[in-house]
């Protein structure tokens, strides 16, 4: 960690206006852009002033600088001088040192389980924000809870970080400072950030938007099941379901007769366990038809001893 930490200090205090990063690879392979120096610093600024972190401030670092989450935390912290601590990234080990109160920690939906009953995170947090993957319905409940303040970020590689936050417990997402929003034709949202280099940037994100500060996240362009008509978003069948498949799952689409195209459920399980599938999905059946409209249950279910995943880790829907 130190060592990544170094690196990246002499990449930001060379001579070059950017710094090498990498897209994560969510919906595609991870390529390497360059971010300008002068946009992660206004980007810093923007959630600096969201959380009125100053040089009295101490902000945590538990991500890995490799990535641009982790780097910006660094900057945000050398914006105003104020204290940064740190810890190797961990999925089974955060916090185990008190650290003092800390007034920004950002994490990914990985690492919740390991704050939420943490007697030191408990104690000295008091603001954390989760980026990187979906949060699971049964760990935004948890983090109800939790005495600090939570926020699930929205952001990509390319604007530095997040451009919008949504208190957990909550649909909204709330502009940083500076930020406005609006939607194209596909209802896809709009980022204009006239402070930063790319001044306006087009996302495939469907959105319902509010106001120009504000909007409720539905899925991705690219995953819309149209079937006979009827727009499905799969994020938001998954989301349902969430609380009741105790596997891991997606929602995906295929060809049908009348509809065109339907949803279809795909749930990884132990190799040893799918010759006979026949019980659990019936299950499966009856838990969509509970807790899901009839026109967005699955007409098949597929089971598969594994999902395809990303280099990341991140669901491959298209396979």
């Amino acid at each position: 960690m130190q060592q990544l930490i170094e690196q990246f200090m002499a990449e930001w205090c060379d001579r070059r206006p950017y710094i090498i990063a990498h897209t994560s690879g969510s919906t595609g392979t991870p390529k390497e852009i360059k971010l300008l120096k002068s946009d992660m610093v206004m980007s810093a600024r923007a959630t600096n002033a969201r959380f009125n972190i100053s040089s009295h401030s101490h902000l945590h670092l538990t991500l890995s600088p490799a990535y641009i989450a982790g780097k910006m935390m660094i900057v945000r912290a050398l914006e105003v001088g104020c204290d940064l601590t740190y810890e190797a990234p961990s999925n089974h080990s955060l916090l185990s040192t008190d650290y003092g109160d800390i007034d920004l920690l950002a994490i990914v939906p990985s690492q919740c389980s390991q704050l939420i009953d943490n007697p030191v995170a408990r104690k000295c947090l008091r603001n954390v924000i989760i980026g990187g993957a979906p949060i699971s319905h049964a760990t935004e409940q948890a983090l109800l809870s939790a005495p600090w303040n939570s926020f699930a970020t929205y952001g990509m590689t390319e604007t530095c970080s997040h451009v919008a936050l949504r208190r957990i417990g909550t649909d909204t997402y709330t502009a940083m400072p500076g930020v406005r929003f609006s939607t194209d034709n596909r209802d896809c949202l709009r980022i204009n950030a006239p402070q930063f280099s790319f001044r306006q940037l087009q996302t495939n994100d469907i959105v319902d938007l509010l106001s120009p500060q504000s909007f409720i996240w539905k899925g991705r362009y690219d995953n819309v099941i149209n079937s006979g008509g009827i727009k499905i978003f799969p994020e938001q069948l998954e989301a349902k379901l969430q609380p009741y498949i105790g596997l891991p799952f997606f929602v995906g689409s295929a060809p049908h007769p009348v509809w065109g195209t339907a949803v279809e459920l795909i749930v990884e399980m132990p190799d040893s366990k799918l010759a006979d599938t026949s019980e659990l999905e019936r299950q499966l059946q009856d838990v969509c038809r509970t807790h899901l409209a009839a026109v967005e249950c699955p007409k098949s279910i597929k089971f598969t001893a594994a999902l395809p995943r990303t280099a990341n880790g991140k669901i491959r829907r298209n396979g």
